[in-house]
């Protein structure tokens, strides 16, 4: 099983959730952008699609990395995604 990895790069970013048919998501909230998801085509009522150019100003303005694994334990292509805080460096 790979590690999970952490990364801001935004195409970095990019290309791994087109290399798995992904798509930019947010889930609205009552205040300004909203909650940043991946839509892999599952049904999910609550995502709404976004362009990159929107996806990646919530990502940066929320101070956000990404969390991801290239490779599932059976040695598949993994989808497991989050956003995280980034590390401050002091």
């Amino acid at each position: 099983m790979s590690e999970a990895k952490t990364t801001t790069d935004h195409d970095e970013i990019r290309k791994w959730v087109e290399e798995r048919k992904g798509r930019p998501a947010v889930v609205r909230t009552k205040g300004e952008g909203g909650i940043l998801r991946i839509d892999f085509g599952e049904p999910e009522d609550a995502f709404e699609a976004i362009e990159w150019d929107e996806f990646f100003r919530i990502f940066d303005e929320n101070d956000l990395a990404f969390l991801h694994q290239d490779e599932a334990g059976g040695g598949g292509t993994s989808r497991f995604n989050k956003f995280v805080e980034r590390s401050r460096k002091s």
